[in-house]
């Protein structure tokens, strides 16, 4: 496949600044790659297609408020950090993106909230993610963390082009977010409210819980034409032991297993033996899905709608069927479906 098979005209005024007042209220598009069906629903009607001992598959991942607005020493020059991960906790070392990029070098120092509350500094400037800072803080690990995260903004992604608001750091999560990591959501999950998640347990659906940890990667543009050429960032993930014995069990049953998002369908294709079967995981996946690829392990898959050139719309395109799929989003702009993030989603069958 190429690059250039991911275009599609898309209107701006069609990406979502804003998510739905209730998450589960979102419109459902459901597609049938069977029958080659198109059906238009509300999203809490994903009740409708599942039944007792299905499975969904759901990344438990939390967003952490990751992007800082400081100051730089001597000219006061205004610089956002981007954190990516955290690398020494002793140390206070932290993997970050800098913008403007170029104004920073290897030893100055950013000052971060009123009276410059927390300083860092800059000790690596070479790493391919951008820079290490060291944040100078004599405290204990747990009021730096309370600081830094006080300082911090939900880092929504970039074309969702308005200010940040207080509610974007509960809308911008899962419901069912558990193990802290991600600088992105995964979006797919956020459809979920509390009363769906019982509901959908009262009719007899089983759930699974994986943990990617996701990165700034699934924003990173791809600026190669061959897509075997890409290179995907590293995000680290982890499968228990309990979440493969569910979905297996599934798996022998012949019950439907439904990932929950790219990056429960990225994690569940990175850990698969040789049979077909998921194992238990803990590590890092770069996996990066696209046409023509056999999936192992899912059935069916929700998603949001994708930004043009995007990873994301590759792999959902390697699941979908990619004529398929574009016949999909030509109705979903037609019809005026929510884009993005905060937008509207897909049940894939």
């Amino acid at each position: 496949m190429k690059l250039s098979q991911y275009k599609y005209y898309l209107p701006p005024e069609l990406i979502a600044m804003y998510p739905v007042d209730n998450r589960d209220e979102s419109r459902l598009m459901v597609i049938n790659r069977k029958t080659r069906e198109i059906e238009h629903r509300i999203f809490k009607d994903v009740l409708d297609f599942f039944v007792d001992k299905d499975i969904m598959v759901f990344n438990n991942t939390k967003v952490f408020p990751a992007r800082l607005f400081g100051n730089k020493e001597k000219t006061g020059a205004e610089i956002e950090v981007f954190l990516l991960r955290e690398l020494n906790r002793e140390q206070r070392l932290w993997d970050v993106l800098v913008d403007p990029a170029r104004k920073i070098r290897i030893g100055n120092k950013l000052y971060f909230g009123e009276d410059d509350v927390l300083v860092a500094e800059v000790i690596d400037n070479t790493t391919s993610r951008g820079r290490t800072l060291r944040f100078l803080y004599d405290g204990a690990y747990e009021d730096f963390k309370k600081t830094l995260y006080s300082l911090g903004e939900t880092p929504l992604p970039k074309f969702i082009k308005r200010e940040v608001q207080p509610s974007d750091r509960e809308r911008y999560q899962t419901v069912y977010a558990k193990h802290e990591g991600a600088v992105a959501a995964p979006t797919a999950g956020m459809h979920f409210s509390r009363e769906l998640l019982k509901r959908l347990e009262i009719k007899g659906v089983e759930f699974a819980e994986i943990t990617l940890h996701v990165g700034l990667g699934n924003f990173r543009s791809v600026d190669v034409e061959d897509l075997t050429k890409h290179k995907m960032d590293s995000e680290q993930i982890r499968i228990t032991e309990e979440a493969s014995e569910i979905v297996n069990n599934a798996k022998e049953r012949k019950n439907d297993i439904c990932a929950v998002g790219t990056t429960v369908l990225r994690t569940l294709e990175s850990s698969v033996s040789t049979t077909g079967y998921l194992k238990p995981f803990d590590g890092w996946t770069n996996k990066f899905i696209f046409p023509p690829y056999e999936f192992k392990v899912p059935t069916r898959m929700i998603s949001n709608f994708h930004l043009p050139y995007s990873t994301l719309l590759m792999m959902v395109s390697a699941f979908a069927g990619y004529d398929f799929l574009f016949e999909a989003y030509k109705v979903a702009i037609k019809e005026k479906y929510r884009f993005g993030t905060y937008g509207d989603a897909m049940l894939i069958l």
